[in-house]
């Protein structure tokens, strides 16, 4: 008996449409982050009863980082969250690749959604604060580096900051009992981020927090390096954690925590192979 070739093509075309769905997910969940990164600007740094109150910038920066923090855990905790991994950040996708649980064929359509979702997400705050979202001190919340500081000292910072990053979760979602904590972690370190590094390069640590506010400003000078410089941190990262914890494997790519216990790494975030896998091995047998 002839192997069936719908099987692979039918787990092939499962893999797409889940592809697809995960994708627009990222989507919604990275324009979601952008919308509530520009409303917190607009009202902790920009001209308002907050702002007003706050005694000054690194005030306001524990203040944004701190809510940032909150929201990105909760985004990640979320139901849509939990389906698609609650990535929101096109290097921790790239991070997960290379951590061996996430298909390099998703790299690419998580990245897209995810700075897209930015720049809806810019569009959104700038319709529902109006014009205050355009000008000075909230300009799209969009990141500058600080006085005196290069691109390439802001590449080697921002690189930094997203390799600390990748590396402890990669580390927390290798061991079953700390998967759990991986969303708070996320939302702490990025929010610690926000108030050390935001009057130096603004602790963007994700390609997608400036890749919204610098389309819709205009300002995008130093763009390529917010682009590149976490890329490059997620993939040291992933390489230092193979030198340092090469005996234990990274369980999910959901930083949500939510794991299955049956199956390698990558099949058990992707049920569709499972199926296709255990097809195939049926019409072996079937031989």
């Amino acid at each position: 008996m002839q192997e069936s070739p719908a099987l692979p093509k039918n787990a092939e075309r499962l893999g797409i449409i889940r592809l697809a769905r995960d994708s627009a997910i990222e989507l919604i969940l990275t324009s979601i982050l952008l919308f509530g990164v520009v409303s917190i600007v607009r009202w902790v740094v920009g001209p308002s009863p907050i702002s007003r109150a706050i005694p000054g910038i690194h005030a306001e920066l524990w203040i944004v980082g701190a809510s940032v923090a909150l929201l990105l855990a909760g985004l990640i905790l979320s139901p849509p969250g939990r389906a698609s991994g609650g990535h929101t950040n096109p290097a921790i996708s790239l991070a997960m690749w290379r951590y061996g649980v996430f298909p390099g064929a998703g790299v690419i359509p998580y990245s897209i959604a995810q700075l897209l979702g930015s720049v809806l997400g810019v569009v959104a705050a700038r319709t529902v604060w109006g014009h205050i979202v355009a000008e000075p001190p909230v300009v799209y919340a969009v990141l500058q580096p600080g006085p005196g500081w290069s691109t390439w000292e802001l590449f080697l910072v921002e690189a930094l900051g997203m390799t600390v990053i990748a590396f402890v979760v990669g580390l927390c979602l290798a061991v079953p009992r700390l998967t759990s904590f991986v969303p708070w972690i996320v939302g702490s370190l990025v929010g610690l981020g926000i108030a050390f590094l935001g009057t130096a390069t603004g602790g963007s640590l994700n390609p997608a927090r400036q890749f919204g506010p610098a389309v819709a400003s205009g300002q995008a000078r130093f763009l390529w390096a917010y682009l590149l410089a976490p890329m490059v941190g997620a993939a040291v990262a992933a390489w230092l954690r193979r030198k340092i914890q090469h005996r234990r494997e990274v369980l999910t790519h959901r930083l949500c925590g939510t794991i299955s216990i049956s199956s390698a790494p990558v099949i058990e975030d992707f049920p569709f192979l499972n199926a296709a896998t255990r097809a195939i091995d049926t019409q072996s047998e079937i031989q």
